[in-house]
């Protein structure tokens, strides 16, 4: 059996209504979880960036990557492993105020390069922003002192390589009308 691995699904599309449920649909019919998804605008105006992630075998994410991409409003979709990838989160902490006497809380928010976000009279906010696994760590040392609240984003992520977008959108054209020859 084909050995599971993390990987980041980008998917490029227009900006239309029902094109998330059509997308999340694929992967439902596969069996498969998605652990992360974050939809944003991009760097080209009307064109929306999908950052899914799942834990797939490489064959499996090829597969719904092609069946991703023949969706009418999906320009460009590409999966890739976390080291093509610079990515991160943003974590929040929701602490009584009460609980940060003593300064223990305060050196492990130095400790972790958090930041206070807010004091209010009877809670603090702190935020992280970071990989899951630092993120984690920090959730695991607060917690003895009392989290009231805890959220964290989707995961976010740009590639390490130098391409733009326009660049890969124009690939991919060049790549379909390549195939369209083909099968003429």
């Amino acid at each position: 059996m084909e050995k599971t691995n993390e990987y980041t699904i980008f998917v490029f599309t227009e900006n239309h209504i029902g094109l998330l449920n059509r997308i999340t649909i694929i992967f439902t019919r596969r069996h498969i979880n998605i652990e992360s998804l974050t939809v944003s605008a991009s760097e080209i105006p009307g064109i929306h960036r999908f950052t899914i992630v799942v834990n797939v075998t490489e064959d499996m994410a090829k597969k719904v990557v092609k069946q991703i991409e023949k969706l009418v409003d999906v320009l460009r979709a590409r999966f890739y492993q976390s080291m093509e990838l610079i990515h991160g989160e943003i974590a929040m902490f929701k602490m009584n105020v009460a609980n940060f006497s003593g300064g223990h809380v305060e050196k492990i928010v130095r400790k972790y390069n958090a930041r206070i976000l807010t004091i209010e009279d009877d809670y603090v906010v702190i935020e992280k922003t970071g990989p899951l696994e630092e993120t984690h760590e920090l959730f695991v040392e607060l917690q003895p002192f009392g989290i009231l609240q805890f959220c964290r984003s989707g995961r976010i992520a740009i590639t390490r390589s130098q391409k733009e977008l326009s660049v890969l959108i124009e690939e991919l054209e060049q790549a379909k009308k390549f195939s369209e020859l083909q099968m003429s």
